[in-house]
């Protein structure tokens, strides 16, 4: 399918008072990461399996003539599998000069919050999950996980 570019909306104002998020989905739990974070976002691609490649690498696809290593972020999580036939969306980041494409299960909007409503990974927060971010937002109906997208991609280069 095809390619989506996200308009970058600015911060509201010098100071940080608002911070701006891709939202996405990954098993029912609703994520940010940092818009500045994300190159593109691509819907369901053909991803090439890479042998001998650790679980949570998908495999590679190619986006523009540029390889992508494609981050299964369920399996980096310690989550089970998406459903046979489920249709993933890929998140692309940049680290270093490569490019990665983490797969989730569905990418929703662009979201300003406010810098104050910003707190630090509780304690119940699962420790898979506190290993991959920053902290949380307390939405009106549910929680938002914000991704550290430098955590989640070193640990794509170990090994």
């Amino acid at each position: 399918m095809g390619t989506t570019v996200l308009e970058r909306p600015a911060e509201t104002s010098a100071d940080g008072e608002e911070r701006v998020f891709v939202t996405l989905t990954v098993a029912d739990q609703l994520c940010g990461v940092p818009v500045q974070a994300v190159r593109d976002v691509l819907g369901e691609q053909v991803i090439t399996r890479i042998p001998l490649a650790p679980p949570e690498i998908a495999g590679s696809l190619n986006l523009r003539g540029r390889i992508v290593t494609a981050i299964d972020l369920r399996r980096r999580l310690g989550l089970p599998d998406a459903p046979a036939g489920t249709q993933r969306m890929s998140v692309v980041a940049e680290q270093g000069s490569e490019l990665y494409a983490l797969l989730v299960d569905q990418v929703s909007e662009v979201l300003s919050l406010p810098a104050d409503t910003f707190e630090r990974n509780p304690p119940t927060l699962p420790p898979q999950w506190a290993a991959h971010s920053v902290g949380i937002h307390r939405l009106h109906d549910r929680l938002m996980v914000v991704l550290d997208v430098a955590r989640v991609l070193a640990l794509a280069q170990e090994g």
